[in-house]
């Protein structure tokens, strides 16, 4: 027997094995960053490097084929889609002076400088100048991932550099298609025509139906497979239409991103899918693909090649330095804003290869342009790495500092409990406690705990489902969660010890389904919870995903910012419209509101916000027009000895059954100062409910008073009939 028939023979090079390839890639994104950790060398240089070594310049253990263009192609347009996914709407507004003036800064610079060195340096015509000089203008963010990892994607420097790349970038490619079309003879009144129709279109599209649709799925379907699938096919969509308009897909993607951002919190186990399978594997093939293509022997062997390099190389580099030097002028930025717009903004890839690739084939560039233009690639992605990793640790330190010296509006802990009872609502119940957190404090612990009382029998593996359910959804979301089953006398005493057990700062609780006519709207565990704990109780009823109301509009009561909590429910609903990108349209006292705005102001939330005056509590009645199906409204409401309580919450449950019902409703008790009440769960004549009796007075109260009035009538008109 031959032996070569039992030992199967080894692959040759390169590995065309589809399991050994994808092994390889995964040992490549795996181990690269932890060694390079040691050498203080970002894990991107890492990847690009790596690429190097393994691809058909390298060693050739493996070939660029068709896998390394899709995963790669997928992974720039899930970079930029992540770009504006991650951006902050409302700073971006703020921002968008210093976005535009940079774009046209780190457009126009390196279309200057490189069109003047190309043509007097290099000697080429002015055509092929042109079209060299715009391939220093665009850029691509491929250092993004490394402030994505350090938490500063929404700083002022960052959100001006992605707005300053969608410029230069389209100028980039009109300039790109200008060009080539006037080699080919297209370039026409017709053209132009084209162009701009067809981008009218695209962004009427992408601006008014995809939120539309978006809002509609999510609505119907809560499978997280399915709304992760459902995003990435409105990505794509987004960026192949862009390529039909006449634009670049990395522009589509990023559009993408920008528009479906509100859907979407930074906090949220979406959100959390979408980083994890971008970072873990998309990304880090694209750049693994950027090093493939990069050939140092067709460089070196060539002294002419050697020339052309250098000089695209320090021609891009400079002038992106320039365009974020005198940004940093115009608006009087610190040197690290300065240091991280430039980082971002110098490296060279997509829209670069992209146009040298097509100035190749129309006959303007050499192989001299093009064996550089790699060249540049990895030194300008070099370039970008470190000094992005640099101005990003300098920009965390500075916002810590900043954070420790600051005057800071005091909120109170964020230790909140869900109880858990009806397994329809534990998605939504957990999804609005983890909007109600501050977005950095994902330390602290969810606490989800289900009652066990006297009457409940053989319920053991509900319960246990239930709260694993809740953990699920919290784990998603990268947030902890600790699960608490308790048995106890009845299920709001269980509650109750718990909150002092572990030093409870909310509950976040679902309204209560009533059992017969006769219930109350609350529930009796919801108002022995309210008796018996002054901590911020919400109570919620959602019809539809949090993640995907318009507004929230929220009902203050005069006085309400006398009570104690009034600083941390105003945070908290802060925290949702942040993360959510929605408005909040505040209706209080002209008092109330006065307080509102300070507080806002304080705490530097930077959400869209809307003051109107509600004079007197009665006229909440016109709150029926106003909020929509979409809306959350609060009714920030008051326990009965409560500084802000008003006679007519006693009516609150009738008004919101009658006029709200198919509304997504949060009924919300501040945190009230105050030893806390101890309920009496048996018959005891002794015993005092001293809400109940504080109610029955102010009802008593409430007769006397309509019957003054009466008589004061009824005398009046006596008076009358007597004249």
């Amino acid at each position: 027997m031959n032996i070569e028939n039992i030992i199967p023979a080894m692959p040759s090079l390169p590995f065309t094995n589809p399991v050994l390839i994808f092994f390889i890639v995964l040992t490549i994104i795996l181990f690269a960053p932890l060694l390079l950790n040691r050498l203080r060398i970002p894990h991107i240089i890492g990847l690009i490097i790596a690429g190097m070594i393994i691809g058909p310049n390298g060693f050739g253990l493996l070939e660029r084929d068709s896998s390394f263009q899709i995963f790669g192609n997928v992974g720039l347009l899930y970079l930029m889609f992540l770009a504006g996914l991650e951006m902050d709407i409302n700073d971006f507004k703020k921002n968008k002076t210093q976005g535009i003036v940079f774009g046209l800064y780190t457009f126009f610079v390196p279309m200057i400088l490189g069109t003047v060195i190309s043509y007097y340096t290099l000697h080429f015509d002015l055509t092929t100048s042109i079209l060299l000089a715009s391939m220093y203008a665009s850029h691509t963010l491929v250092a993004y991932p490394i402030v994505s990892r350090y938490g500063i994607s929404r700083a002022t420097s960052v959100t001006t550099t992605i707005a300053g790349t969608i410029i230069t970038v389209l100028g980039a490619l009109i300039i790109l298609a200008v060009i080539a079309g006037m080699q080919k003879g297209e370039i026409n009144e017709v053209f132009w025509i084209r162009l701009i129709i067809s981008i009218t279109i695209y962004c009427a599209v992408v601006i008014y139906a995809f939120p539309r649709i978006t809002r509609w799925f999510f609505k119907k379907y809560d499978d997280n497979v399915a709304q992760y699938i459902f995003v990435l096919a409105l990505v794509f969509s987004a960026s192949f239409m862009a390529e039909l308009a006449g634009l670049e897909a990395i522009i589509g993607a990023f559009f993408a991103g920008v528009v479906l951002n509100r859907f979407i919190p930074a906090v949220s186990p979406l959100m959390n899918r979408i980083e994890f399978v971008g970072n873990a594997l998309f990304i880090p093939y694209f750049l693994i693909g950027v090093g493939m293509l990069i050939n140092l022997h067709g460089v070196f062997n060539n002294p002419e090649a050697i020339i052309v390099a250098i000089n695209m190389s320090v021609v891009a580099t400079a002038s992106k330095w320039i365009a974020a030097w005198f940004t940093q002028k115009t608006f009087k930025l610190p040197k690290v804003d300065r240091n991280m717009i430039f980082g971002l903004s110098n490296a060279q890839a997509a829209a670069t290869l992209a146009a040298v690739l097509i100035g190749y084939d129309i006959g303007l560039f050499n192989a001299n342009v093009l064996n550089g233009t790699v060249i540049m690639i990895l030194v300008t992605c070099t370039i970008s790495s470190f000094v992005t990793e640099k101005a990003a640790r300098e920009l965390v330190t500075q916002q810590q500092r900043d954070e420790n010296t600051k005057e800071k509006i005091d909120t109170g802990e964020e230790r909140i409990l869900i109880p858990i009872a009806n397994p329809d609502t534990i998605e939504n119940l957990v999804n609005l406690a983890i909007l109600l957190k501050n977005p950095k404090n994902k330390t602290i612990p969810l606490y989800a705990i289900n009652v066990t009382d006297d009457k409940a029998q053989g319920n053991e593996f509900n319960t246990k489902s239930a709260l694993q359910k809740a953990a699920k959804i919290a784990s998603s979301a990268d947030i902890e969660m600790e699960t608490i089953a308790r048995y106890d006398m009845n299920i709001a005493s269980g509650i109750i010890h718990t909150i002092k057990e572990k030093n409870i700062s909310e509950i976040v609780i679902g309204l209560h389904h009533k059992a017969n006519i006769v219930d109350s709207f609350f529930g009796t565990k919801t108002e022995n919870l309210l008796k018996g704990t002054n901590k911020m109780i919400a109570i919620t009823k959602c019809t539809i995903p949090v993640n995907t109301i318009t507004r929230i509009v929220i009902a203050v009561p005069e006085k309400a910012e006398y009570e104690t909590g009034f600083v941390k429910w105003v945070d908290r609903i802060a925290n949702i419209a942040k993360q959510v990108g929605c408005r909040a349209i505040f209706y209080a006292h002209p008092n109330t509101i006065t307080q509102l705005k300070a507080v806002l102001r304080k705490g530097k939330y930077n959400i869209r916000n809307e003051f109107e005056i509600l004079d007197n509590w009665e006229d909440i009645l016109m709150l029926t027009g106003i909020v929509l199906q979409d809306d959350l409204f609060v009714i920030v409401s008051a326990r009965h000895t409560s500084v802000s309580y008003n006679t007519e919450f006693d009516k609150l449950p009738a008004f919101l059954s009658r006029y709200f019902a198919e509304n997504n409703i949060v009924v919300l008790y501040p945190e009230q100062f105050g030893k806390e009440n101890q309920l009496s769960f048996f018959s005891d004549p002794r015993s005092m409910d001293v809400q109940r009796d504080y109610t029955r007075f102010i009802g008593l109260r409430l007769f006397l008073e309509n019957l003054s009035k009466k008589k004061k009538r009824w005398g009046h008109r006596n008076q009358k009939k007597n004249k």
